[in-house]
């Protein structure tokens, strides 16, 4: 079984200012992101979502864990109704006028065998979160 965490790295045409707010205001998330009824980066803030595949949605239940502005973001990450515990984590790393972002997913191999919460499913949909719907909003003129 795989336990290593999943781990995505993009870098953004976009200062770290940009990015962090890109990550943490709850408006702007749900322009790339999910639709949040209520987030803050402070750590305790619990916050849920709704996600999934077109066959099921699931309810994801998260709690911040580390809200370091400018640098570091990390929060729970579990499903209703099912085992397993993960965390993500954003990482910030200014480069000049550019930001590297460094995305870590671990605790996937705690899921049940399901293919919705397969790696295979969250590499993909990170990839597509991370590399595209952000990387698009981020950089839009």
């Amino acid at each position: 079984m795989e336990t290593a965490p999943f781990t995505i790295e993009r870098t953004f045409n976009a200062p770290v200012e940009k990015v962090w707010k890109a990550i943490t205001d709850k408006d702007q998330m749900r322009e790339w992101y999910f639709d949040l009824k209520e987030f803050r980066a402070e750590p305790g803030f619990e916050f849920e979502f709704y996600g999934g595949s077109e066959e099921e949605q699931y309810l994801h239940k998260c709690k911040v864990l580390v809200a370091d502005v400018n640098k570091k973001l990390a929060y729970s990450w579990v499903y209703e109704g099912y085992q397993g515990h993960s965390v993500v984590t954003f990482e910030l790393f200014p480069e000049g006028q550019q930001t590297r972002l460094k995305l870590t997913h671990e605790g996937l191999h705690t899921f049940p065998a399901k293919k919705d919460f397969a790696r295979e499913s969250f590499a993909a949909g990170w990839t597509e979160i991370i590399g595209t719907s952000l990387k698009a909003y981020l950089e839009k003129a």
